[in-house]
């Protein structure tokens, strides 16, 4: 009975705290389990080298289902191996031990599932395109733009993961909406002409920032950290890639 009561009030919550509670079990993963961490580092640096070969959009596609396979298995890994450790109390147990060999054979054959897709889909552009691919780069700063701001997203994640935070979204250092901001700006900065779009872009960029302060989400440092991760990033990124 009260299991069920306090199911109702789970599923009771509002749209913000489902998402929250759901992002409290990708950091809780990230936190707690080394391999999640290997797969999601793998998984970025993997979605980046697509983007830097200039996939389609069918094999970005196949590259996103293949990781994202790869992160729910392991999500399911850990749940299964919590709950097991709760029901059986026992240090081992023969049936305990088959139920997380067999969630951890799911994961690995996920991973050699995105590791085959990962392989078939980039080793052919590696071997025909290495010698205009960075041309084609250049000529096309959208895609560098794309590819500096998942290095920024990646490092905003990264370091809240390794800095214990409890939520991604909301609070803990930096601050994520003013690195996307402000790695935006330095995009327009970098790649316009006009310096009056440039000074609109950091005006908005900065008013982002003052607003994540002003709801007391994070604090000065945690935004001006942000904000200089950010600009840095999209500088560094255009400095090598430009």
């Amino acid at each position: 009975m009260r299991f069920q009561e306090r199911s109702g009030e789970i599923g009771s919550g509002s749209f913000s705290e489902s998402v929250n509670a759901a992002l409290e079990g990708i950091v809780h993963t990230l936190q707690n389990e080394r391999n999640m961490r290997v797969h999601f580092i793998a998984a970025f640096f993997v979605l980046i080298g697509g983007i830097y070969l200039n996939l389609d959009y069918v094999g970005i596609i196949l590259l996103l289902f293949a990781i994202s396979i790869v992160l729910i298995a392991e999500m399911f890994n850990t749940a299964i191996e919590s709950l097991s450790d709760i029901v059986v109390k026992e240090q081992f147990h023969p049936i305990v031990k088959i139920i997380k060999d067999v969630s951890a054979g799911a994961v690995f054959v996920a991973a050699l599932n995105a590791g085959l897709t990962g392989y078939m889909l980039v080793s052919g552009r590696i071997n025909l395109y290495t010698g205009e691919l960075l041309l084609r780069i250049r000529q096309s700063p959208g895609h560098v733009t794309l590819i500096a701001l998942l290095v920024c997203v990646g490092l905003v994640v990264l370091i809240k993961v390794a800095g214990k935070a409890q939520h991604l979204l909301k609070g803990g250092m930096p601050s994520g909406h003013s690195a996307v901001a402000f790695a935006a700006w330095m995009a327009v900065w970098l790649l316009t002409s006009n310096s009056l779009v440039s000074i609109l872009v950091f005006l908005m960029a900065g008013l982002i920032a003052r607003s994540r302060m002003a709801h007391g989400t994070h604090s000065l440092w945690e935004v001006v950290a942000g904000s200089v991760l950010g600009a840095l990033t999209m500088l560094f990124v255009f400095q090598i890639l430009l």
